[in-house]
């Protein structure tokens, strides 16, 4: 082959690679990378079978865990197709994927975990036919190819479903007992959202085919207004600080996909784990109030639930831990259980069981139970909160109301303290009936016999209520947020108290 007729073969192959304006024609569309073949330049041969190879130690030399990776992975190695580049070469969708990585570095990311260098360094490569012994074709189509696909992945999973997986990473931070030898793990994260699955990776890869990127890409960014003020923050905030740390934390619950908003809720409670505060929002109306919540060794649990009654003068059937604790190493001692009010029942039948029958291992068996009779000084105050979960957690009233007054309320084994539990009950009611709200306070207030009913009061027994239910039920948010807007929409910042904070923003330093 003639230099003018190669330099010609090669000026018509890069024109092909070229091509990247979506409205310009190609005329060399029926162009192969198999043409590469015919180049007496070894370097800019495209082989199959070297294409395959590089592929292949491509795979082999990727150690990074993030989720997308693994499919990454196994989507080359069972021999999916190239889709990247093809007869035309390179084209435009690298660049619109391109525009968007370039930026990562907004969101608090490095561009150089997502290959951005190497990207922009082969495309060049590819479109200048700048091959040599180093960078061959074949080596060069094979890393474009991964590396977009990788980068690809990362992207479009992180924005649409957000970087770290609370489910994964929060429930792994309590052990739910040493001693044993297969670890438990307590779980601190329970709220409904979407996760990626196989048939999301398969879509995204799908979008690259039909030449969608730009529209999926556009369609995964999170669109909540909370996310958009917390970018924006983060560009006038230095990084390696701990205020940009925050920020970085706080934006990614902002991406997870939960099932349900509170913005979505006309009606609705949220408790605000780091603030220690409770609000409540009706409509336009909102109101707040002090929690006291779980300590960091028995830490309130995330979730999302509905309030679907509230209980006067409950009796508290103590928790197996805080009996196994604190109150089994009393059971000698008859004034311990008499003055808190504590009772053994038979769980099966209800029974009773009397004073001098109860031994440490019934206290501790699951066949009995340790009640706290219902009233004044009952430990979960004259009403609590119920709402279906898988914690044996409610909001309730307390009789240690001391606590309010300290900034820092991390003191209950699980529960939610509520500091104006009357208020709240107020409002959680649908018609706020004059009659009903006068039997809850009345009977929040009554001086009653331990069996919850009303001592020396009997005139008026009837205003004594046990339990209301509420129709509709009010939605209820637990969220643990260290940065978060005050009712007058003030940014309002809290001390990382169960530590979520760091452990997102470890996960986080994968990005940067």
């Amino acid at each position: 082959m003639s230099s003018l007729l190669k330099l010609f073969f090669i000026a018509v192959a890069a024109f092909s690679l070229v091509a990247c304006s979506e409205k310009d024609v190609n005329p060399n569309r029926d162009l192969t990378l198999d043409d590469f073949s015919t180049m007496r330049v070894s370097d800019y041969v495209v082989s199959l079978s070297r294409l395959k190879q590089h592929l292949d130690r491509q795979v082999r030399d990727d150690r990074d865990t993030v989720a997308s990776d693994y499919f990454l992975r196994n989507y080359y190695q069972q021999g999916g197709r190239l889709l990247w580049v093809d007869r035309q070469g390179v084209d435009r969708r690298a660049d619109t994927l391109l525009a968007y990585l370039r930026h990562v570095d907004k969101i608090g990311f490095s561009p150089n975990r997502f290959r951005v260098s190497q990207i922009e360094a082969d495309l060049q490569r590819m479109r200048h036919l700048q091959f040599d012994t180093l960078h061959t074709a074949s080596r060069v189509v094979a890393r474009l190819e991964y590396n977009l696909t990788k980068s690809y992945l990362r992207y479009v999973t992180g924005q649409r479903f957000g970087y770290v997986n609370p489910r994964v990473l929060l429930n792994r931070i309590d052990l739910v007992d040493t001693a044993r030898i297969s670890l438990g793990y307590r779980t601190l994260f329970d709220v409904g959202m979407d996760t990626p699955n196989r048939a999301f990776y398969q879509r995204a890869l799908a979008k690259v085919e039909a030449d969608s990127v730009a529209v999926f890409l556009h369609d995964v960014q999170p669109v909540d207004s909370l996310y958009r003020r917390f970018a924006q923050m983060l560009l006038s905030t230095p990084p390696q600080t701990p205020a940009y740390s925050r920020i970085m934390a706080n934006m990614e619950r902002r991406r997870w996909r939960t099932h349900r908003h509170p913005q979505t809720c006309p009606k609705y409670v949220m408790v605000n784990v780091p603030a220690f505060m409770l609000t409540a929002v009706d409509g336009e109306t909102t109101m707040q109030m002090r929690v006291g919540l779980g300590a960091v060794s028995t830490k309130t649990p995330l979730l999302v639930s509905d309030i679907s009654r509230m209980d006067l003068n409950p009796q508290w059937i103590i928790p197996r831990s805080i009996i196994r604790n604190s109150v089994v190493r009393h059971i000698g001692d008859s004034a311990y259980f008499a003055r808190n009010h504590y009772i053994v029942r038979e769980r099966s039948t209800g029974k009773t069981v009397s004073w001098p029958h109860f031994t440490s291992d019934m206290l501790l068996s699951p066949t009995y139970s340790v009640v706290q009779k219902g009233g004044e000084g009952n430990s979960l105050g004259r009403i609590v909160f119920r709402f279906p979960n898988s914690f044996s957690v409610y909001l309730h009233d307390t009789s240690s109301r001391g606590f309010f007054r300290r900034a820092v309320r991390a003191v209950s084994h699980g529960c939610v303290r509520v500091e104006r539990p009357y208020d709240l009950a107020v409002f959680l009611l649908a018609d706020k009936d004059p009659s009903v709200k006068a039997k809850i306070q009345y009977s929040m207030t009554a001086m009653l016999a331990r069996d919850g009913e009303a001592q020396a009061d009997t005139l008026k027994r009837r205003m004594v209520i046990r339990s209301k239910s509420l129709d509709p039920v009010v939605p209820l948010f637990i969220t643990y947020y260290t940065l978060y807007p005050d009712p007058q929409g003030h940014m309002c910042e809290y001390a990382d108290i169960y530590g979520y904070d760091a452990v997102i923003n470890r996960y986080l330093n994968n990005y940067r």
